[in-house]
């Protein structure tokens, strides 16, 4: 039977903190995490600012158990670096039990 964890819906800003304190990419890193592509957009679309051929990616980071603990998105440039900010930027993240989402924030212009 799967445990549904509850849900809080805080800030991307929010979201970004409670990520680097966790030091998820760190912990992949290090093999302390598994990653799995969930989904791979190639080409990346036009109204991004990153290099042609680069590939918009949702990306999940999962425990030893294979549970999934935290869910980004990032662009993989074709040099292997990552693309905006250089930083995975989360979506989901599982914290001491709870399944933190970042609401949704209109984008202005």
């Amino acid at each position: 039977m799967t445990v549904i964890p509850p849900k809080r819906e805080v800030s991307p800003r929010e979201l970004r903190e409670i990520f680097n304190q966790g030091r998820y990419a760190d912990r992949a890193r290090a093999g302390e995490l598994t990653v799995r592509l969930i989904r791979e957009h190639h080409p990346t679309s036009p109204k991004a600012k990153v290099p042609f051929c680069t590939r918009s990616q949702s990306i999940a980071y999962l425990d030893r158990n294979g549970d999934e603990v935290a869910t980004v998105h990032q662009y993989l440039q074709p040099d292997g670096t990552l693309g905006a900010s250089g930083l995975p930027d989360p979506k989901r993240v599982l914290k001491d039990g709870i399944l933190y989402v970042a609401w949704w924030e209109p984008r202005s212009g």
